[in-house]
């Protein structure tokens, strides 16, 4: 993919549905009664694989356009696949779905593609086998394949070494197949769709501070999922905007749930113009008009408790750092190091590449930013957002670049470069 520098970028836009969500609403439809209507579902591979994985356990998944309805059969409706589930490149359905399979009463095999089978997964077979699941790695190296036996599932209580949403999830869709209640207790509060939308579904769930118990039900029932944009695709568009020079983009029905709503606090920090519009929730999500406008950007420090609620957007906050005067220093972001690429080297190596004054730590970046970056040829890692921020730092570079293996975007966001182009 060729990319060249633009002038200044102006329009409305509403960006794909939020992954985190569309995943979730299919698990949990499938194992509600009922039908489950899921409207604005994001149609990226890693959703996608999401549904395969369910059709191939029985329910029927019919998609029309951006709308998927499930046909779900209850808490124990799924039934034996006859091979070995895929999830492709998303960790997401591994990890959650690992916990739905733990309270099945069947066996099942599941695995993943070659970034998938790099990534540490002993994070939940630790806390579901203290659950009684029978949950191992093929390889006995706590990573994928991952085989799940039929087990009589205990509650617990896990004390999370890590701020994961994933497993956190994971363990609670296990609990509700536990003979008793099931907590987690995180060091910082982790992304609670999972919290929301069991609610909704009719799950049990009390959430105090950074703890979380979910208690067994009979049954879970079906319900309307509109799934609002996602705030992580936004905000590419968001940090594009504050950096080409007379911009402003206005994002519509973008999810600012707060416990992901920490890129916008961050670039606020960072002196950017960016004005939150017409906030009101659904399924109980808050949702909002995003209006941003080109900023002079500053640098600023990222750590501790806000970490987990922009995880996923570190790599565009590096690029916006690259631009913005001063230092920038983001900590306790080990994370990055097990996404689908270690973000913080290709982060650090990529945007060296155009100039950028940057270094990799143990747990994080140092920026020293306010210098024009140059053109180059860069490498996307086979990591979808880190294709989609170096796609942003080109556009604001010198001159011409080359992004290679761009595809990957399609994990997350198959149309990105055609919505970037209505705002040109």
């Amino acid at each position: 993919m060729n990319i060249n520098p633009i002038n200044r970028l102006k329009g409305e836009l509403k960006v794909p549905g939020d992954k985190s969500i569309s995943h979730r609403g299919v698990m949990l439809g499938s194992i509600s009664k009922g039908t489950t209507v899921i409207k604005n579902f994001l149609m990226g591979a890693d959703c996608l694989s999401t549904i395969a994985c369910f059709e191939k356990m029985g329910i029927p998944i019919t998609i029309t356009g951006t709308t998927v309805r499930v046909n779900g059969k209850g808490l124990n409706g799924l039934t034996q696949p006859n091979k070995i589930l895929d999830v492709g490149n998303s960790g997401t359905t591994l990890r959650l779905l690992s916990g739905i399979l733990s309270g099945q009463t069947f066996e099942t095999s599941i695995t993943g593609d070659s970034s998938i089978v790099r990534r540490p997964m002993g994070r939940i077979i630790n806390p579901l086998s203290q659950m009684n699941a029978i949950i191992s790695s093929v390889s006995g190296n706590n990573l994928a394949p991952l085989t799940i036996k039929p087990s009589k599932l205990h509650g617990i209580h896990y004390n999370s070494p890590i701020a994961s949403a994933q497993v956190k999830s994971s363990i609670m869709l296990a609990g509700l197949y536990a003979d008793g209640n099931t907590s987690i207790e995180e060091p910082y509060i982790s992304r609670n769709h999972t919290e929301l939308m069991l609610s909704h579904f009719g799950g049990k769930v009390e959430a105090l501070g950074n703890k979380v118990t979910v208690s067994p039900v009979s049954e879970l029932f079906s319900q309307e999922i509109i799934v609002p944009s996602d705030i992580s695709s936004a905000a590419f568009y968001i940090v594009a905007a504050l950096l080409s020079k007379n911009s402003e983009v206005i994002l519509n029905d973008v999810g600012i749930n707060p416990t992901r709503d920490g890129i916008i606090k961050v670039l606020k920090q960072m002196n950017a113009d960016i004005e939150l519009d017409n906030q009101r929730t659904i399924n109980g999500e808050l949702i909002a008009d995003i209006i941003v406008r080109s900023s002079k950007l500053i640098g600023t420090e990222i750590s501790g408790s806000i970490i987990p609620t922009l995880i996923d957007e570190i790599p565009i906050i590096a690029v916006a750092a690259a631009f913005a005067e001063g230092k920038t220093t983001i900590k306790d972001a080990q994370e990055l190091k097990v996404k689908e690429s270690n973000r913080i080297d290709t982060m650090a190596n990529e945007l060296a590449k155009m100039g950028v004054n940057i270094i990799g730590t143990e747990d994080g970046l140092i920026i020293n930013g306010g210098n024009p970056l140059d053109g180059a040829i860069l490498e996307s890692h086979h990591d979808h957002r880190v294709a989609m921020s170096l796609t942003i730092a080109a556009l604001n570079a010198k001159g011409p670049s080359k992004l290679l293996n761009s595809n990957c975007i399609n994990i997350s966001y198959p149309g990105f470069f055609q919505d970037l182009k209505k705002l040109f």
